[in-house]
């Protein structure tokens, strides 16, 4: 009986061994299966590598191509006001004040040198023409005399009045208001009348006078001329012909 009870629990024992080891090989295969399947999900949800290429924003921003024939439902014709900063305003109102000031100033200067002329016109002797009609009535020395009223007249080029001469103009002028009538140009003037040998033997009242420029002697080696817009009508000395030469003559 003994004997029996032994081999029946010996038989039990394998079994209850058998039976363990079956689920624990059942048990495996399921757990590997979840583990794969585990690693699946794990694996399809993984963020990008590191290196991939980004895309340069910055660089993609600055692309403004547009087809001219657009529409943009009117946007594109909207007048829009432009501003200015207050630094702007104050730098446009500086500049606006400064351009009145050299306005005025000029104007100033302007009235100035007309009321000038005036009271310089105003001291100049009457000729009574009806004296000196074409006979060359008076002397050198005094038509001499009679230029240098128009010290400080304006130079213009082509003028012959006081309101403006050159050089020859000038001449033909101050010569004109004693009755003689001379040539326009001073090459020409530089030819009528009677010739002098030397600047030593003229006298006031000559005409010194080549191809570019004329003058009027008024002795001491200097001459009454229109000089330029610059200087206007001044006495200098003979060498404002820069050491060219010149014609000396004679008609009074």
């Amino acid at each position: 009986m003994a004997l029996m009870m032994s081999v029946k629990t010996i038989i039990s024992t394998s079994v209850a061994i058998i039976a363990t080891g079956a689920m624990f090989a059942c048990v495996a295969p399921f757990a590997s299966a979840d583990s794969a399947q585990t690693s699946a999900v794990v694996s399809s949800r993984s963020f990008p590598k590191a290196s991939s290429v980004k895309k340069n924003l910055f660089a993609e921003s600055t692309s403004t191509s547009v087809d001219e024939n657009s529409k943009w439902g009117g946007i594109e014709t909207l007048d829009v006001p432009q501003t200015e900063s207050q630094g702007e305003k104050e730098a446009a109102a500086a500049a606006a004040a400064q351009k009145a000031a050299d306005e005025a100033a000029a104007a100033q200067s302007a009235a100035a040198a007309a009321a000038s002329r005036s009271e310089q016109r105003a001291s100049i002797p009457q000729v009574d023409l009806g004296k000196m009609t074409g006979t060359g009535t008076g002397t050198g020395a005094e038509l001499a005399s009679f230029s240098l009223k128009f010290q400080g007249y304006p130079y213009v080029a082509g003028g012959n009045t006081p309101a403006g001469w050159d050089c020859s103009g000038f001449v033909q002028y101050v010569f004109s208001q004693f009755g003689i009538s001379l040539p326009r140009t001073s090459g020409a003037q530089a030819t009528v009348g009677t010739p002098v040998a030397s600047l030593a033997d003229a006298k006031p009242g000559d005409i010194l006078a080549n191809g570019t420029h004329a003058a009027i002697y008024i002795g001491n080696g200097q001459v009454m001329n229109a000089m330029n817009p610059v200087q206007g009508t001044a006495v200098s000395d003979v060498s404002v012909f820069g050491g060219a030469g010149y014609s000396i003559r004679r008609v009074m």
